[in-house]
């Protein structure tokens, strides 16, 4: 499954609605909502979060996902070593990475990609990707967009 920056993964793009995400997945294998009233719908067969703003008419815009089929650049990311990753992504200029430690996790942020990286023991085990916030700090969906 492909990791599309500031766009989505691989049939999901931001700016989709819970019914153009099942009419390409099917029902979530859980669909609820969160503390602030997003709906979050998951599937375990890819395993992903999607999250469904309130704020924004219940766009998605957000994506936790595991599966170790993922792939950015053409390079699995779950399960390799972060400093590998890294210096996968300097080679398209992507270095920009604030980082956060709790416990045994670390999360590598980037803000100009809206991606984070979060590691146990230096190897990826998750990974976060949004939709990007402009200047006029408004969503770019790119759903529909041509």
């Amino acid at each position: 499954m492909k990791i599309n920056l500031k766009n989505g993964i691989d049939k999901l793009i931001f700016g989709m609605k819970q019914k153009d995400v099942s009419a390409v997945y099917g029902t979530p294998d859980r669909n609820y909502k969160d503390e602030d009233d997003n709906v979050i719908f998951t599937y375990n067969k890819f395993k992903m979060r999607l999250t469904f703003y309130k704020d924004e008419d219940f766009k998605m815009g957000y994506i936790v996902a595991s599966s170790p089929d993922l792939e950015l650049f053409c390079n699995k990311v779950i399960g390799k070593n972060i400093k590998d990753v890294k210096n996968e992504l300097a080679k398209k200029s992507i270095t920009k990475f604030t980082q956060e430690e709790f416990d045994t996790f670390e999360n590598y942020f980037n803000e100009d990609n809206w991606l984070l990286f979060q590691t146990e023991f230096e190897e990826v085990v998750k990974l976060e990707v949004g939709a990007i916030i402009n200047d006029k700090d408004e969503f770019e969906w790119k759903f529909g967009k041509k």
